[in-house]
């Protein structure tokens, strides 16, 4: 029975795992997102979660409990300075666990762990992104857009507007003459 196991100790020592931990946990703060197996990504999870909020308030105590666990002073910096910024208004869940296929040596499952708010691969914005850039079959949508348009360019002349057009009606009389005086040689 595993009654109250709740640390996977993934096959090391204490010192082993905490360090390897550590180590985790500032790669995943200096990149954003890491690349590594599905066990421990979520050890990791729980490792750096309270981590993350104790980033929240930038206070020397918070600081130097955060230092006691990253053992990074850039990365402790980066913490304060740009993630807590970002996750300032959410209430828990900064990390997200993307399982990916297995590893071809070992078969073991792989999993991508990143900070949720610093995705650029799915979210609010890319979906918006996407669904604009999307090629619809039949095309009644860009046809409505087109005649909407069109009156409302048309509804307010300018003086650029005026312009072209005077322009656009100088424009055809040189070439009709030419055209009258090409058809009279060739006949």
């Amino acid at each position: 029975m595993r009654h109250g196991k709740k640390v996977n100790h993934l096959g090391r020592t204490d010192s082993h795992r905490k360090a390897m931990l550590a180590n985790m946990a500032s790669s995943l703060i200096l990149h954003k997102r890491i690349q590594t197996t599905l066990a421990k990504a979520k050890a990791l999870r729980m490792y750096v979660e309270p981590i993350l909020t104790k980033a929240k308030s930038d206070t020397t105590h918070s600081r130097r409990t955060a230092f006691s666990y990253l053992q990074d002073k850039d990365t402790v910096t980066i913490l304060f300075r740009e993630v807590a910024e970002k996750i300032a208004n959410r209430p828990g869940g900064y990390t997200r666990i993307v399982k990916l296929e297995n590893r071809l040596g070992d078969n073991a499952e792989m999993a991508i762990i990143e900070l949720v708010d610093y995705n650029t691969v799915y979210g609010k914005d890319v979906e918006q992104a996407a669904k604009k850039s999307t090629r619809r079959r039949g095309g009644s949508g860009k046809g409505k857009a087109v005649a909407a348009a069109a009156p409302v360019a048309d509804a307010e002349p300018t003086a650029v507007n005026n312009q072209i057009t005077d322009v656009v009606e100088e424009a055809p009389e040189a070439p009709a003459a030419e055209e009258e005086g090409t058809e009279e040689k060739g006949e």
